[in-house]
């Protein structure tokens, strides 16, 4: 019984390291994606964060940030997707609501840009 109860316990611990070390890792890769966007680096920024988005796919931040970064690409489906994923799992966030309203309106613009010089 004794053994039981310690391999049980042995298993907890070892869940709730896993967990916490993942969850660090995940901050690191967020984090050193944000630098290098700052950089300019959006295809490093853009590896750090699709591998968040692997080991966390419930982080809106990753998620956000990987759409910005789409954007900035210029893969704008990859980036929509993205954008929506962040807004369902954080609908609430201001800056994600406030990226993807940006998006769109490039977007539309972009759009109506090409319908003007298809008419030329």
């Amino acid at each position: 019984m004794n053994i039981k109860i310690t391999l049980s316990m042995t298993f907890i611990i070892l869940a709730f390291l896993m967990t916490s070390c993942v969850s660090s890792l995940s901050e690191n890769q967020l984090d050193f994606g944000i630098k290098a966007a700052q950089k300019g680096l959006w295809d490093e920024a853009i590896f750090r964060w699709e591998k968040v988005v692997q080991s966390d796919p419930n982080s809106a931040a990753a998620h956000n940030n990987l759409a910005v970064a789409y954007e900035k690409k210029g893969y704008f489906e990859k980036a929509e997707i993205e954008y929506k994923k962040a807004l369902q799992l954080n609908p609430k966030n201001e800056k994600i609501q406030s990226n993807y309203e940006k998006f769109k309106k490039n977007i539309d613009k972009n759009e109506k840009d090409e319908k003007k010089d298809e008419k030329k």
